[in-house]
């Protein structure tokens, strides 16, 4: 969600600013969703991003105009597409509805996620060889 923000301040065109609304959007629901989850379940979550994602918003933070736009295609397009592979695999092997429900509406928004990243025209072919690096074989 805050790359989403960041896109509202940093980006240099209306296509990532635009993308990162749709995104802003799209995690808040899921939030909600996993939030209630999580209570269901009494299953704590965590309050905060990891390294990894405070890493991505630290070097967004210091982007601006076309530079932000390229780094935030990148960072989230190859993070999206790494994750999409886990959410397939907890959908298809969870015994738990809860789970299934919340892997099935995370799928949907992960994959309508990439396809808005993919629309501005910024993914690159090595952003795709980076997530396809990381498909086990």
């Amino acid at each position: 969600m805050p790359a989403g923000r960041l896109a509202q301040t940093h980006a240099s065109s209306e296509a990532i600013k635009r993308a990162g609304m749709h995104l802003l959007e799209g995690h808040s629901k899921l939030d909600e969703l996993a939030r209630e989850d999580s209570e269901a379940l009494s299953v704590p979550l965590p309050d905060q991003a990891t390294p990894e994602q405070q890493g991505w918003v630290d070097q967004l933070k210091n982007a601006r105009g076309q530079a932000f736009d390229q780094l935030f295609v990148d960072l989230l397009r190859a993070s999206h597409g790494k994750i999409f592979i886990t959410i397939g695999e907890v959908r298809a092997t969870t015994k738990n509805s809860l789970i299934r429900r919340l892997a099935t509406q995370t799928n949907n928004t992960v994959q309508d996620h990439m396809e808005v990243l993919e629309d501005t025209g910024l993914v690159k072919d090595a952003t795709l060889d980076d997530v396809a690096s990381t498909i086990p074989k």
